[in-house]
C-alpha cells in the first residue's frame, strides 16, 4: 500500500507547463513529447497526460504562459498609458526591452507563436496575443492603427530574431512613427 500513496501536488500542472517551455527552448517544438516534458518536470509520465491529453493541449498552455510577457509589459507600461508620451518612442523602447532582455526567451515565445501555422489548436491563443497587444495600444490610438502597430512590431521582432541582427531602436521608432502618421 505504501507505493500507491498519492501526494498532493497543487503546483504540478504549472511545473509541467514550465518544463514544456524549457523543452521547447532547448530542443524546439520537434523535441516536445509527453515523455520529454515529464523527465524535465521530474514527474511521472501519467501526470503530463492527465493534465494535458494531447501535445496541442500542452502547447496551448505553454503559449498562453509565454504570451503573458510582452502583452503584460504593454498593458503595464507607464509610457503607453501617458497620453503626453511619444508613442513611437515608448513602443520602440518596449520592443527593445523585449528583444534585449532575454533573446532566448523572445525566440522561444515566437517559436510557440509561429507553431500556430501548423497547429490549428494554437491559432486562437496566437489571436489572443494579437488582441491583447492591440487592446493595450487602443488606449492611445484607434483600433486599426493599434493592430497595424502590433503587426509592425511583430515584423521587426521576427526580422531581428531570424537574421541575428541587433535591434535598431531608431529604425523601429521611425517605422512606428510612419504607421502613426498614416
Amino acid at each position: 500500500m505504501a507505493g500507491s500513496v498519492r501526494r498532493y501536488d497543487p503546483d504540478r500542472r504549472d511545473r509541467i507547463i514550465a518544463a514544456a517551455i524549457r523543452v521547447v527552448g532547448a530542443r524546439g517544438i520537434a523535441g516536445l513529447s509527453h515523455r520529454s516534458v515529464a523527465a524535465e518536470a521530474d514527474v511521472p509520465l501519467g501526470s503530463t497526460t492527465y493534465h494535458f491529453k494531447t501535445l496541442d493541449d500542452l502547447l496551448v498552455a505553454a503559449l498562453r504562459q509565454a504570451n503573458e510577457g510582452f502583452a503584460r509589459a504593454a498593458a503595464d507600461s507607464a509610457a503607453l498609458a501617458d497620453p503626453t508620451a511619444d508613442l513611437a518612442e515608448a513602443l520602440a523602447g518596449l520592443l527593445g526591452e523585449f528583444l534585449g532582455a532575454d533573446r532566448a526567451r523572445a525566440e522561444l515565445e515566437y517559436e510557440l507563436y509561429l507553431a500556430a501555422l501548423r497547429r490549428p489548436a494554437l491559432r486562437p491563443v496566437a489571436a489572443e496575443w494579437c488582441e491583447a497587444v492591440s487592446t493595450a495600444l487602443s488606449a492611445r490610438t484607434d483600433p486599426a492603427t493599434a493592430r497595424a502597430l502590433a503587426a509592425v512590431m511583430d515584423g521587426i521582432s521576427l526580422q531581428v530574431l531570424l537574421t541575428g541582427a541587433e535591434y535598431d531602436r531608431a529604425y523601429a521608432c521611425e517605422v512606428l512613427r510612419r504607421v502613426l502618421r498614416a
